[in-house]
């Protein structure tokens, strides 16, 4: 039987590009779409999860909302990898600094993605994995940033179950061992991808600073996301 369309996608075998970015918002990747794709074609609309299919640059490329959370990408991921037969899907999303040489509208680059998911237990793995980005992707992405003249910051972030967080102490902890930022989806699909032997990599733009109590306003957002869209376009 068929894996096509799924309960989450009505995209066709053939309708999504080996490389799919994925921000978090569905709007955000009607965005890109619109802005950056060159004769871009929707194959989505289940659940509002928005996905085009264009080119860039003359290479196929298509874009995908995930939603939020590691539940939600996982699922778009997991698909994506394993029914749509992508090789790459690089996340662009936000995320909070909680680094001092961290700055608002840094472009950060997660190498890897601490967590305090469950994820991991589907494996059933006899110790703690390590989720990490392809290093191939990585390599281009830092090349990206250094022709385009943007400086980017590479190293871990925290992908957390948790925005509202009870334990008020816990962003300290993760501070303490030099985690950069946190998000909420990187550590899944990189796991996704490691057990696909797919690629994957999570690049961010900082919209908050956790311990400054700093935010983007909403056209500061609009033009640091731009040269973290850029970066991850040139990874197709």
């Amino acid at each position: 039987m068929a894996n096509t369309p799924t309960p989450h996608n009505k995209a066709q075998l053939g309708d999504i590009a080996k490389t799919v970015l994925m921000p978090g918002d569905p709007l955000r990747a009607k965005y890109i779409a619109d802005t950056y794709l060159e004769d871009p074609v929707c194959f989505n609309t289940v659940r509002n999860m928005l996905g085009y299919t264009g080119t860039y640059k003359g290479k196929k490329i298509s874009v995908m909302g995930s939603g939020m959370g590691m539940p939600s990408i996982g699922i778009y991921s997991y698909e994506l990898y394993n029914f749509y037969d992508v090789d790459n899907i690089i996340r662009i999303g936000s995320a909070g600094a909680i680094q001092d040489e961290v700055e608002l509208m840094d472009v950060v680059i997660g190498m890897g993605a601490c967590t305090d998911s469950n994820y991991a237990h589907q494996y059933n793995l006899p110790g703690t994995f390590a989720p990490i980005g392809t290093y191939g992707l990585l390599e281009k992405a830092v090349q990206a940033a250094r022709e385009q003249g943007t400086t980017v910051k590479v190293g871990n972030v925290l992908s957390s179950d948790v925005f509202y967080d009870a334990d008020e102490t816990a962003f300290d902890r993760w501070r303490s061992m030099g985690v950069m930022a946190i998000e909420m989806e990187a550590a899944a699909l990189y796991m996704n991808a490691a057990k696909a032997r797919k690629n994957a990599l999570c690049i961010l733009t900082i919209s908050d600073h956790l311990y400054r109590h700093e935010g983007l306003s909403a056209e500061e957002r609009q033009v640091g996301f731009g040269k973290m869209m850029e970066i991850a376009l040139e990874l197709a």
